[in-house]
Parts: structure tokens; sequence; C-alpha cells
């Protein structure tokens, strides 16, 4: 049964699940030292294929973005031990925290990748992490410094990394998000470090350290929004995820119980764990089939994408024209209106968190793809008059109603007194209640490569897909580190 037809697939038996204790860290080494390849269902890795195409597409796809290519740069400056690619290069290998730095934050550069799914309505939505990048890295970084590694323990790896992400970043209070934590870049380092432990080989003690150096290390906050340093956030979490796991396999020591207690990641970045669901445990189900994982049909936060659902379909049902439009109301929760914390943006990264620029784009272009996020795009005096005309106000009534869904609607004032009223689907277009088919995920995946490598495209995503079976995933390395940079500057 297809995983893009909106059904819930049946999860195979595996074994005894982790028990739960009070000590969340310790459940997580022994989830992590625990789970072999035959532990994961096989409708798991059917999912998690879907998001390895989503995320390799990324990887290449980040590469038209200046801090994409600036920090290439930088590691091809740098230099050092050949170990594992670096993205852009057309195959030049660099240490692996540089190489994972550089993959994972271009996988991020365009806002575009996916994010887990929650369905606690106490929940500050921003909260969520992007679950896939930082663990698909740590794996992609060690299997080239391995070299023989098969597509079963690819897999594995991927997916301990994945539920180890997705369960702390689900376990945390909603604190960690409103205190101006951003979860990609803190809980993503955990899951990088359990999928580094697990290509290691780490021991039950060695993970606990290696959990306890990523504590120590993992950090970012909301004030970087809109900037280049939000996708260094994912650059660094995979960087130091991978980092903490090969300082463990030495020696080097962190608190092994570095989630809980007083002075624990939980306790001081957020206020502690939800011990209610902390009891559900490390792979009693799975967080990328239940809740699930949405994958992005826009590139910018994924707070909008309701809403740019809404828009993009009356403009196209009312046949509104740009030359139309007297004014938009916009009416949301502080859910969306916080974070998406530009009023009028003035670039391609700004525009990413600005609703006044992403219904602009929509009612210029009726599509907001990444051609539509270019800095000369919201320069435009036409794209900034258009900004001027869009008002964004919190509703009362929307805000009451919690945060466990993106709700929103807008109000179109058009020429001759017509007025036009929109109200946005709950359903997430890319989630679980409305996935993406495989025809979209290849048209996607095809946007993203095209640009930049159009000769690599069809062989990338058969690697990809050819991952699970592999005897030895070195012919998917080798496609990605075909991919060469575009040729102008970064600067």
């Amino acid at each position: 049964m297809s995983l893009a037809d909106g059904k819930t697939p049946v999860t195979a038996p595996r074994k005894a699940p982790v028990a739960h204790t009070t000590d969340v860290t310790g459940a997580a080494v022994r989830f992590i030292v625990g789970t072999t390849p035959a532990d994961v269902p096989a409708d798991v890795t059917a999912m998690a294929v879907r998001c390895m195409v989503d995320t390799t597409g990324l990887y290449v796809a980040g590469l038209l973005e200046p801090s994409a290519r600036i920090v290439m740069e930088q590691a091809r400056h740098d230099g050092g031990r050949e170990e594992a690619l670096l993205l852009g290069s057309g195959g030049m290998k660099v240490p692996v925290a540089a190489a994972a730095r550089v993959l994972a934050l271009s996988a991020h550069a365009h806002d575009f990748d996916d994010t887990q799914v929650s369905n606690d309505p106490r929940h500050v939505y921003g909260l969520l992490t992007h679950p896939s990048t930082a663990p698909l890295t740590a794996a992609i970084v060690l299997s080239d410094r391995l070299g023989d590694v098969d597509g079963a323990r690819f897999m594995a790896a991927f997916a301990t990394g994945f539920e180890v992400s997705c369960k702390i970043s689900e376990w945390l209070k909603p604190e960690h998000y409103l205190r101006g934590h951003h979860s990609s870049g803190t809980v993503a380092t955990f899951g990088a470090a359990a999928t580094a432990a697990v290509l290691i080989g780490l021991s039950e003690d060695e993970v606990a350290n290696a959990l306890g150096i990523a504590a120590a290390m993992a950090s970012g906050i909301r004030a970087s929004f809109g900037t280049m340093s939000k996708p260094l956030h994912v650059g660094r979490a995979a960087e130091n995820g991978v980092t903490a796991a090969l300082l463990a396999a030495r020696g080097f020591t962190g608190d092994p119980h570095a989630l809980d207690g007083r002075w624990g990641f939980a306790s001081v970045l957020a206020g502690g764990f939800d011990e209610h669901k902390t009891a559900e445990g490390f792979g009693n189900t799975w967080s990328i089939l239940d809740p699930g994982v949405s994958i992005k049909p826009y590139p910018s936060g994924i707070l909008t994408h309701q809403a740019m659902d809404m828009i993009r379909d009356c403009v196209r049902e009312n046949d509104i024209t740009p030359g139309e439009v007297e004014g938009i109301e916009f009416f949301a929760g502080s859910n969306i209106l916080n974070p998406i914390r530009y009023p009028v943006a003035a670039n391609g990264l700004q525009a990413k968190f600005s609703m006044a620029a992403l219904i602009s784009m929509l009612v210029l272009f009726r599509q907001a793809g990444i051609a539509q996020f270019a800095d000369a795009v919201v320069a435009d005096d036409e794209f900034q008059a258009m900004q001027r005309k869009i008002s964004v106000t919190l509703d009362p009534e929307i805000e009451a109603m919690g945060f466990d869904r993106i709700r929103s609607r807008a109000v179109f004032h058009l020429s001759g007194g017509r007025t036009v009223h929109a109200k946005a689907d709950e359903r997430y277009r890319g989630g679980p209640l409305m996935p993406l088919s495989e025809a979209d995920l290849e048209e996607k995946f095809a946007a993203c490569t095209d640009p930049v490598a159009p000769h690599l495209t069809a062989r990338l995503l058969e690697e990809v897909r050819a991952l699970p079976a592999a005897t030895n995933v070195g012919a998917y390395l080798s496609a990605l580190g075909e991919v060469r940079a575009p040729s102008e500057p970064a600067g």
C-alpha cells in the first residue's frame, strides 16, 4: 500500500520496546544501542525513503543560496583530512564535521525541508523540528568515512536519529520555543549524534557520553530567522552531533544524564519534559508514522503554508489580478504571527518569514517556488508596493482555538467594491492527512535539482530509492559527490 494515499499503514511487529524510565537519557541510550536493522519496520523504511528523497533534492537546491556556497568555500579553504564529500565541490573531500556542516546547512537553506507532526493541542507548532536533515547528513558523512556501509544499516541509523529527535522535541514543554530556542538547531543535535553512534557502533556508556557532549553544544535562537544563521543552526546541529559521537568514541566524556535533572537540557532550555508524554518511550511507536511527518510544498516557514494555499486557491478560483487588489486583510493566531516576524520583507530570506511577502508572491505570480524567493524578485518595486497593501491582524477567535492547528482567514478588497472572503483548510498539504503523491514528490525533487545538476536528477532519485536494498551506499554518495555549485560568486 502506498504511503501517499492518506491511509495509516500497519506497522510491522518489532522486538519488545524500550521500557520507559524517568531517565530520558538512559531510555534514549538503550534505544540507540538496541535498535538493529531488523527492528525497523518496512513502513518506517518506506516513509524514510520519501524523506530522504526530499532532503537529497534540498541538498542540491541549497547550493543556489549564497549561505551554502559561503560555507562550502570556507570548508574548501580550510581543507584537512579527506574523509567525506564536500557538497558542491565536484568530488573534494574534507573532515566529516565540515562536510556535515555544509550538507545540513544546504538542505535547510531554503527552509524547504520536512517537519515533524504533533497532535498535542497545547503545542506551539514551532516547537517541532525538521527531523530528516541532521540524521541523514550524519549518515552520509560517516558512511563516506567508514566506506563499507550497507543500505539496511544506513536506514536503521537514519530512522534511529529521526526517532530520537522527534520524541525529544515532542516531549519538551512548549517553553523551549517560547523562550526563543530553535528546535532544529537544538534538538536535531541529538538526532545526528544518535545516527552517528549507530554507525560507529558505540557502547551504552559511549552513547551516554555522546548525548552529554551533544547537549553541551546544542544551540539555536529564533532571532536568526530571516538570516543566513537560521540554516547554520541545522548545519551546526549535524556537525556537533557527529563530533559528539566521534569524541565519545575516543573517551571524551559528558554528563551521562544530560537530558534530565535540574541542570539538564530539558530543564534549563524548556522547563522540563512533559512526564505524561515521556511514558510512551522511544520506539513503542515510530514518530515518522505516528503522528507522522510533513513534506513541505513551499520553501518558507511551515506555519505559513495553509494560508498560502488559501491565498493561491482564492486568487486562481476568482481570477484575481494584481491590478484590481486594493487591499488584503489577513487574520491569524499568534502561533503564526509571532515567528512570521517581518511586516515587510526586503529580501528573499525575510520573505520566508513575512505574511505580506508570501501573500504578495501568490497574488503576483500565483506560485511560490524557489525562484520567487530571489532577492531581486522581492526587492522589485511592484512586489514592495503589493506588500504595503496587506494588513496582518491577530484574530481573537482563532487565538482562542489553540495552537494544535494552523488557522487563518483573509479578506480581499478589490476594485469596484468587490470583496472576497477566504478561509484556510486546517489540513496541511504535504502532511499525513493530505500527503504529497509520489508524482508531487518527484516534481519537487526535479525542481530542486534541475537548476543545479539536471544531468544528475534521474540518477540521484534512483540511488536514493535503492538505498534500503543496497549492499553498499557508495553509489548514492558518489552521485551526490558529483554535484557542483553554480559558478557565480557566493558573496
